[in-house]
């Protein structure tokens, strides 16, 4: 039931930066490790990043270590991704998810809502 709305995607040159933004509804946003994903066309939705509930913990996968950074703002209900020196194999359209259990470092399942999603175009 939980409402998350991603924007700040666009179109950036090979190399470029990116920060994209998701905002959650509830009054709980602090309680629940978020995640970034990813799905590119004809790809499977994949894992990007993630961060605890406290935002003490940080995950990332191996395709985007270095260049991405995940972080939250809980005052705002929101979480961000910076993405940094992009790569044509960048684009997609992200999304990001909540943890279905509060208070976890490395949250393993995700709630079934994953909004609307925002594009990320690389130009090559």
């Amino acid at each position: 039931q939980v409402q998350l709305v991603e924007s700040g995607g666009g179109l950036v040159q090979v190399g470029g930066s990116l920060r994209l933004s998701c905002a959650a509804s509830g009054r709980t946003f602090s309680r629940y490790a978020m995640g970034w994903f990813r799905q590119a066309p004809g790809k499977e939705r994949e894992f990007v990043a993630a961060i605890s509930w406290s935002g003490g913990s940080t995950t990332y996968a191996d395709s985007v270590k270095g260049r991405f950074t995940i972080s939250r703002d809980n005052a705002k209900n929101t979480v961000y991704l910076q993405m940094n020196g992009l790569k044509p194999e960048d684009a997609a359209v992200y999304y990001c998810n909540r943890d279905r259990i509060p208070f976890r470092t490395k949250p393993t399942t995700w709630g079934d809502y994953w909004g609307q999603g925002t594009q990320v175009t690389v130009s090559s």
